[in-house]
């Protein structure tokens, strides 16, 4: 049972975790039965390979374990798991559930679907939480839209791939979170959709066109609203969904591709997991040190898009100060 209570600070990030499936698919992999080509995909995508494979459960429960061990935690610590997804294991319940149990954590544990914003939105609502009270959230963005994608489909088949990434929110005196800005447009939910028992199916050209567009407009009111300019920004964590989209959107924000993460040329599009895996990232290779602002923003179907600002003051990785 989870109890509540009004708390003045705010949170921070204390552990964190991936997971990503064993099966490579590289590109070439495409190039030998669908008409397209190693290059083509390259050039137009950025992503070379990305990885297919398992459960959105296993992969949840893998990288928040590993978020755990981190944290120096067990599951008993953990008062709500948040789980964004847009491929969950069944219809009813939340994938969430499942992980909840698997990893024995005491709170409560729901899914949020906004698509490929959807680990900001769950990182906003992991601080509204702890500001109500909460002590610990694990938040966590897993897909597996390998399943709910076309593999005959040469337009979607070589976008998306399959993975995990996952981060323990602690209460805390000072919040990391600065500012954020949370949207939809859902004149445009056609763009992207899928189903139920059905495949993913895009119009890639207008998708682009309004991708870049979200991407900065919501990081500029992100930006405003926590006072800081591009220039100050350390690092920038976008949506991994295609390399042209990053470079337009940065580029117009003034941000030079030194302080950007990437990780798609080995994932591919992973939804709402591209954020947390792009993050870690750039945490394991050294790249946040304490007070550094960095900048998610992402966009996804629904049309939905979602940008933070954070200020580091959680762990600081190894080599850093």
């Amino acid at each position: 049972m989870t109890t509540q209570r009004h708390r003045d600070g705010g949170a921070t990030i204390i552990g964190w975790g991936t997971a990503l499936p064993d099966r490579i698919v590289t590109n070439a992999d495409f190039e030998a039965r669908l008409d397209t080509t190693d290059e083509w995909i390259t050039e137009r995508t950025g992503i070379r390979e990305r990885r297919h494979g398992s459960t959105t459960a296993a992969l949840a429960v893998e990288a928040g374990r590993a978020a755990l061990d981190m944290a120096g935690l067990t599951g008993d610590d953990i008062d709500f798991v948040l789980l964004a997804t847009t491929s969950p294991d069944y219809q009813i319940p939340s994938t969430a559930s499942q992980v909840q149990e698997e990893l024995s954590v005491r709170g409560g544990a729901c899914d949020i679907n906004a698509a490929c914003s959807g680990f900001v939105y769950g990182l906003v609502q992991a601080h509204g939480l702890i500001a109500m009270g909460l002590q610990r959230v694990l938040l966590i963005g897993a897909e597996t839209l390998s399943r709910v994608t076309d593999q005959q489909d040469r337009n979607t088949a070589i976008l998306f791939g399959d993975g995990a990434g996952a981060v323990v929110l602690e209460a805390c005196e000072n919040d990391q979170l600065l500012s954020f800005d949370l949207g939809s447009d859902g004149s445009a939910r056609t763009l992207l959709d899928a189903p139920i028992g059905g495949y993913i199916a895009m119009n890639g050209k207008e998708v682009f066109r309004r991708a870049v567009t979200v991407m900065v407009d919501s990081a500029r009111v992100s930006m405003a609203d926590a006072g800081i300019t591009s220039e100050e920004l350390a690092l920038v964590v976008p949506h991994q969904a295609n390399i042209r989209i990053i470079e337009a959107a940065c580029s117009r924000l003034d941000i030079t591709a030194d302080r950007v993460s990437t990780v798609l040329q080995e994932t591919g599009n992973t939804s709402s997991a591209s954020i947390p895996l792009a993050l870690v990232r750039a945490l394991e290779n050294g790249r946040v040190a304490a007070d550094d602002l960095v900048l998610l923003v992402g966009f996804g179907a629904g049309m939905s898009w979602a940008s933070a600002v954070l200020r580091w003051t959680g762990r600081i990785p190894e080599g850093k100060s």
